[in-house]
């Protein structure tokens, strides 16, 4: 399905190929020779989404541009099935497996490799030829690659990289406090510009 959003609509390359229920949705660009299967959605939430030549997004992968981080991916990159980007810079040939995560601002360098349930976190830098092994999660510039059970330094090095304020412009609560009720409200406003997509 290919949806209008905010005045863009997507534009398919004739020799890509994109499944009959994969949803492209506003400033969506898929280039030369690339691949969007079944269940995959590639939506532009104010920022546009590209896909380099012979790119293949797999089934039920979840891409996001936003305003603030459009999603680019260079040539030759394989996204994983499950797998959810967003706001995020993929340079050439890079495998990002299935079920792994890539978060707004992240910049992950040619040949670089983020395999099964990994997590590139927000505004994380992998240089060229980088590795983030199962389940493991690389955070920082400079960059830390840790395992998943050593939450107490992923967190020194994720609380500075500020989540809510990057994301959604919220200052962290205090303690006992909670984000959602302004996360709801602010991106909920922003989703509900989907009101008024229509088929392209």
């Amino acid at each position: 399905m290919l949806l209008e959003h905010e005045g863009c609509s997507p534009t398919v390359h004739p020799t890509a190929y994109v499944a009959p229920n994969a949803t492209l949705c506003g400033d969506v660009r898929v280039g030369p020779d690339c691949r969007v299967l079944f269940g995959a959605v590639l939506t532009a939430e104010g920022g546009p989404v590209e896909l380099g030549e012979g790119t293949i997004v797999m089934e039920n992968a979840v891409l996001r541009g936003t305003r603030r981080d459009p999603l680019r991916l260079g040539r030759q990159v394989l996204v994983g099935p499950a797998s959810y980007l967003t706001g995020c810079q993929v340079e050439d040939e890079v495998f990002l497996a299935t079920g792994c995560r890539v978060f707004n601002g992240a910049r992950i360098g040619t040949r670089s490799e983020v395999r099964i349930n990994a997590v590139v976190h927000l505004r994380t830098v992998l240089p060229a030829d980088s590795l983030v092994p199962i389940g493991w999660v690389a955070v920082g510039d400079p960059l830390r690659v840790l395992p998943a059970a050593d939450h107490e330094a992923i967190w020194a090095a994720q609380k500075e990289l500020d989540f809510p304020g990057y994301v959604f412009g919220l200052e962290r609560p205090a303690d006992g406090g909670s984000l959602m009720p302004g996360i709801s409200d602010r991106f909920g406003r922003a989703l509900g510009r989907h009101r008024d997509d229509c088929e392209s």
